[in-house]
């Protein structure tokens, strides 16, 4: 068969007449012939043509166009909108419209049509979220993230609608984003304390230089709203610790959750006599129906005897003498006897761990010692259940340790070392001295004791004058460029200029040392440790101290506090507040009050959980994100809103400091009047 193939526009007539001529033309573009079939074999043929690394380049040039394309896409198109609508703002006869102007209708004169929206402005972009470093020290101390409810301390909160108060919409959960985690909002009753907003503006609790609404706030100078914000927050506390940790021992705000220590619900029995001491009766009344129905002490469980006399016996017995309530005294009673067989030793220096089930008691399994604040820190209230008794067991138990303590070689200018053996009854560990975690509570209880006893223990005084004579001698230094007085630890005669955040007890404790007709000096001290405690607090960038500061002590360099990586947690301690409550008490400086709300306001700030509870946090050098630790202590219901409440009352016969003296849970124990001769 022969083919001619005609060319576009031109035809050759066939020569001859007598057969059949098949033409095949080149496409016309102009008819159709199957084209989508006809472009298909085109573009294939084409593509075939290619090299192998051509069609490789195409194959991963084109999907990364499609993908940028899809991404700038949105932001592209904002812009040429933006721009689009600015021109149309600069110059309405320049926008989209290119014909002519469109005939405006008239308007009725009586109506007045409602002006056109105006464009939203496009919000930025959120700044990046800022990830915390990794965090130091065992799995236990660090902070547990809940999945759900756990964001950045940099990411920015969701604007609500405002709501008026009292109105809520339904179904609605408004989040609440506190420092790091998400909490509901509508799980408080409480007006929020986080010095954020117009509820502070009419509560008054505002720190100097917040804003409310751009409206700077004036600071809280009224006693009576001081005390009243204390209130609110124990009950915003306690509400936490209702919903999410009744009958148990700790409260963990953020994963709404609960902690065991003893399982004896500790927080309940240390926030008894607080309670009472606010003139919160409601809560006071549930927390005492809970002792009278749920708490027991047959368990079998083994309870550290130092926290369960200090926490337990200490607040059982406060309650009691302050609400004369038999209960109390009955729970004190069943608590003290179990107890006791932790004396059962060679030495009869007692042994750190009983088995109140049992009857049972032993070390701790890493060691035969006992720390010296242990064991010389549980007299105040074992003399009292005997003088309550009329059972002579406990309080002689109690006052062998101090006799055997009072005559141990091992001291240095009545300094003591950390640790007693209980089997042999000698120190162990011997030259290194600190008035820091397992000694302080020593010198505290030889002062407590003779002020106890109507001071008639003369050889409780000896060793607590001497012991301050030793302070002044080995431990007290003063630090570069400001010359903070402190007091650092003695290690093999070098000195290290390290102070725990627990020897803040010290100015409190000369204070009443000197108020009970010590010598003058000791007050002169106790003002300068006071402050010194605070500069640990107002020198942090959260306004809240750490664990443990390092003094500078090299002339002219650097600042004065120094934090180690390790020591930046906060466990909302009292031990500041506690010596401010004191110095206020005998001085009535209300610089020690302006001090103390500066402390309190600061805690409502880092570490108030808006769902309940207030948390201990991991870094007081970094106000973006502290870390909570998701764990609040008892002792904060115990002791830190305690002493805040009597460091802004006016009232000296607020638990008077004739008539009392706390122990070093803070739970008030009477004075013993016409106190027998003792048997020291």
């Amino acid at each position: 068969m022969h083919c001619v193939y005609d060319l576009p526009g031109e035809m050759y007539p066939p020569t001859r007449k007598d057969f059949v001529s098949l033409t095949l033309s080149e496409r016309d573009p102009r008819t159709y012939n199957n084209g989508k079939q006809w472009r298909r074999q085109s573009c294939w043929r084409k593509w075939k043509q290619l090299s192998r690394l051509q069609r490789s380049l195409v194959l991963v040039v084109l999907p990364l166009l499609a993908v940028c394309w899809v991404v700038a896409y949105p932001s592209l198109a904002g812009h040429w909108r933006g721009l689009s609508d600015r021109a149309v703002k600069e110059d309405p006869e320049k926008g989209h419209n290119h014909g002519p102007k469109p005939v405006i209708p008239a308007v009725d004169p009586g109506v007045i049509p409602e002006p056109p929206k105006e464009n939203v402005p496009v919000l930025p972009e959120a700044p990046p979220v800022r990830r915390p470093f990794p965090k130091r020290g065992p799995p236990g101390l660090q902070n547990r993230v809940q999945k759900k409810g756990n964001v950045s301390d940099s990411q920015v909160e969701e604007e609500k609608p405002a709501v008026k108060s009292g109105e809520q919409g339904e179904g609605e959960k408004p989040l609440v984003s506190w420092r790091g985690a998400i909490i509901e909002a509508d799980q408080t009753t409480e007006p929020q304390l986080s010095l954020r907003g117009k509820e502070k503006e009419k509560e008054g609790n505002a720190v100097p230089g917040d804003t409310a609404d751009g409206v700077t706030l004036k600071p809280v100078t009224d006693p009576a709203k001081r005390l009243e914000a204390v209130q609110e927050a124990f009950r915003h506390a306690w509400k936490g610790y209702k919903d999410f940790a009744w009958g148990h021992d700790e409260l963990k705000p953020i994963s709404k959750s609960y902690g065991e220590w003893f399982a004896l619900g500790l927080t309940i029995i240390d926030a008894l006599d607080t309670m009472w001491i606010m003139g919160l009766k409601e809560e006071f009344e549930e927390a005492k129906a809970w002792v009278a129905t749920e708490l027991s002490f047959s368990k079998d469980m083994d309870v550290n005897l130092f926290e369960s006399t200090i926490r337990i016996l200490g607040g059982l017995l406060s309650t009691y003498h302050l609400s004369g309530d038999a209960l109390f005294l009955d729970k004190a009673k069943d608590i003290g006897s179990r107890l006791m067989p932790a004396f059962n030793t060679p030495s009869k220096i007692p042994y750190s761990d009983v088995n109140i089930g049992e009857g049972t008691a032993h070390s701790p399994r890493w060691t035969s010692d006992s720390t010296v604040a242990e064991v010389t820190s549980i007299q105040l209230e074992f003399r009292e259940l005997s003088r309550l008794t009329q059972e002579p067991r406990y309080r002689e138990a109690a006052e062998e340790v101090m006799r055997l303590v009072h005559k141990l070689e091992g001291k240095q200018d009545g300094l003591v070392p950390m640790f007693i053996n209980t089997n042999s009854g000698q120190f162990t560990h011997l030259g290194v001295y600190t008035l820091g975690a397992r000694a302080d509570s020593y010198y505290e209880y030889l002062l407590k004791q003779w002020v106890q006893g109507g001071k008639k223990e003369i050889e409780l005084l000896e060793d607590y004058l001497k012991s301050m004579e030793g302070v002044k001698k080995n431990l007290l230094k003063k630090s570069s460029p400001s010359g903070l007085t402190f007091v650092g630890e003695l290690s093999h005669g070098h000195f290290s200029p390290k102070m725990d955040h627990l020897v803040c007890f010290l100015p409190g404790t000369l204070a009443l040392g000197a108020h009970n007709g010590l010598p003058g000096d000791h007050m002169e001290l106790a003002k300068q440790l006071m402050e010194t405690c605070y500069q640990m607090y107002a020198q942090m960038e959260t306004g809240l101290s750490p664990e443990i500061v390092h003094f500078n002590m090299q002339a002219g360099e650097g600042r004065d506090v120094e934090v180690k990586l390790a020591d930046r947690h906060n466990l909302l301690r009292p031990e500041t507040v506690e010596s401010l409550f004191y110095l206020y008490r005998f001085t009535q400086d209300r610089k020690y009050q302006d001090w103390g709300w500066e402390i309190f306001q600061n805690f409502n700030k880092y570490t108030r959980v808006p769902s309940g509870g207030y948390t201990s946090i991991n870094n007081v050098r970094d106000p973006d994100f502290p870390s909570p630790r998701d764990k609040m202590e008892s002792f904060f219901l115990g002791e830190t809103l305690k002493y805040f409440f009597l460091l802004f009352s006016d009232d000296p016969e607020l638990i008077s400091l004739d008539k009392y003296v706390f122990n070093t849970e803070a739970h008030p124990l009477p004075i013993w009047p016409n106190s027998p001769p003792a048997a020291v």
